[in-house]
């Protein structure tokens, strides 16, 4: 498998929005959902519960793949989880 890291821009954007970086690498690493967005990029996405209210929020990861390693590239929470889900 792949390494997975964080761009710095994914770094800020996680701080902002106040993802982990453990939440954002398990979602990359092991997604509920992958779509190919185009050649070399994909967003891979989790429904993950979030504290203190225990809301699920749908985290996407946007992920350059490369050679040697994967980059996530941007990563945001939305609660709008119907929009991206795709039903199997």
């Amino acid at each position: 498998m792949k390494r997975v890291v964080l761009s710095d821009h994914a770094r800020w954007e996680a701080g902002r929005r106040e993802l982990t970086e453990d939440m954002i690498l398990s979602v990359a690493t092991k997604p509920e959902q992958t779509e190919n967005v185009r050649p070399g990029r994909e967003v891979r996405q989790s429904r993950v519960v979030f504290p203190p209210d225990s809301k699920t929020y749908l985290v996407r990861a946007v992920v350059e793949l490369g050679d040697d390693e994967d980059v996530i590239v941007t990563v945001y929470r939305t609660s709008k989880i119907s929009k991206y889900w795709r039903a199997p």
